[in-house]
């Protein structure tokens, strides 16, 4: 076992923000968990796999590169060779030593390079190779993204590395398999890599990009305009390059009694977690959190306690970082946060509601009603879209998200935002309405 120091090893920490006092008959806690890693850098997953890591580069890691390459790739042919070019600029910005490989998409999955069910080792040599590779990339055939998926599974899991991801770029939608072919494809690979997809020009289907994201713990993003791919990649990869750690999960503790209501992660983006728990051991279960570099996210946390007395006070939750090990033990980060329940008669105390969780609170209604807005003006239900478009802009203004409140003033024109009174606009361009569903679930963080 290598000696590690202490720098090589990523500081996590949990900091909780809640009022945790409670009217008389109340039982509903909320509370909002900054989970923060620092120390990074050069530093590697020494953390949750020693024999993984090399010193001075970084923890090993294996990333794959699905691009489309369906028929509609060809439309217009600028979009093919802006496709290339974007693959190429990621992998030039591979770190040596790190695994990858290409995979060209169609209604099958296809090897471009390294070929023959492995991963490449990235240096001068085969970055070149990779390059030369990308020239047979052409387009025809159709779309199967499931098929993309699980073959950029068989070849990530033929690494012993810490860090797998995959970036899967679509300019279509998924018209080759049945959406229940890609969710088994997904569920396949949630919790085996992470993934990043993009959608580029107008054509795919929002819901598919962001789904395949939102089950591999990845981001999603539009790309309008295909001459922005290689910019985009880069910083995809580049981040990539920056996980330090795979794997994190939250652990909650609750005491008997008591419900989780819901565990979100609330910023960068606004994402469900609930659904994704696993039991661990009495009253317990983890959340998968995916990979860190140095970064810090909010999660959101409710709870329902059984109701005490007046004076009465209780934890109400205990908030720990574990990475599961493949004996089936987990490594405790040594991170803790405690949500807590106090029963007062102290109006003043009770009724006033900590200003993160109002905040997360507005940022997770604003994503939803973009959604739902969106849907309605897409079914022909203006009325109801103009209200729900309304009350995001109201929102977004109070809350300074000022990204989300520029994207909504491309569909609606904004009478006041104060008060969301706004008109939808007669025509909206398909690039703007598809960049505000993709980024709705952007948040912006609290002003501290």
């Amino acid at each position: 076992m290598a000696n590690f120091s202490k720098s090589n090893v990523p500081q996590f920490s949990v900091d909780v923000y809640q009022n945790e006092y409670l009217p008389e008959g109340a039982g509903e806690v909320n509370a909002i968990v900054t989970v923060t890693a620092t120390g990074g850098g050069t530093i590697g997953s020494a953390v949750a796999a020693p024999h993984l890591y090399s010193p001075g580069q970084g923890p090993s890691a294996a990333v794959a590169i699905m691009v489309d390459c369906s028929g509609s790739m060809d439309y217009p042919p600028t979009k093919m060779r802006n496709a290339r070019d974007a693959t190429a600029a990621a992998i030039d910005t591979l770190r040596d030593g790190v695994h990858f490989a290409v995979i060209g998409g169609t209604h099958v999955a296809k090897e471009i390079y390294p070929g023959g069910g492995r991963v490449a080792v990235a240096d001068a040599t085969t970055r070149e190779q990779a390059k030369q590779a990308l020239r047979s990339l052409s387009a025809g055939g159709g779309t199967a993204i499931g098929t993309w998926l699980k073959l950029a599974d068989r070849l990530l899991s033929s690494a012993d590395v810490a860090i797998r991801h995959g970036i899967l770029l679509t300019d279509g939608r998924n018209e080759h398999e049945s959406p229940q072919d890609l969710k088994a494809a997904l569920d396949a690979c949630a919790g085996r890599f992470t993934c990043d997809a993009r959608g580029v020009g107008t054509d795919w289907e929002v819901k598919e990009v962001t789904g395949i994201a939102s089950a591999l713990l990845g981001t999603a993003d539009i790309v309008a305009d295909p001459a922005a791919l290689a910019a985009d990649f880069t910083g995809m990869m580049e981040t990539a390059m920056g996980k330090e750690v795979a794997d994190v999960s939250l652990r909650l503790w609750t005491p008997v009694d008591t419900t989780v209501k819901f565990v979100k992660q609330v910023a960068p983006t606004v994402e469900d977690l609930t659904g994704r728990r696993t039991e661990a051991g009495p009253r317990a279960g983890d959340y998968p959190l995916g990979s860190w570099g140095d970064e810090s996210r909010d999660y959101h946390v409710c709870v329902e306690v059984p109701v005490a007395g007046i004076g009465q006070e209780m934890l109400a939750g205990r908030i720990s970082l574990v990475i599961p090990q493949p004996d089936g033990s987990v490594q405790n980060l040594g991170a803790q946060g405690l949500v807590r329940a106090v029963w007062t008669d102290d109006m003043a105390a009770s009724t006033s509601i900590n200003p993160q969780v109002a905040h997360y609170t507005g940022q997770a209604e604003l994503a939803q009603v973009i959604q739902q807005g969106l849907d309605l003006r897409k079914s022909g239900d203006m009325d109801g879209a103009t209200a729900k478009l309304g009350r995001a802009v109201q929102l977004a203004s109070a809350s300074g998200n000022a990204d989300t409140a520029k994207l909504l003033a491309k569909v609606v024109d904004v009478v006041d935002a104060a008060t969301g009174t706004v008109r939808l606009k007669a025509k909206v361009a398909e690039a703007d309405e598809m960049t505000l569903e993709t980024r709705s679930t952007k948040t912006v963080r609290v002003k501290k």
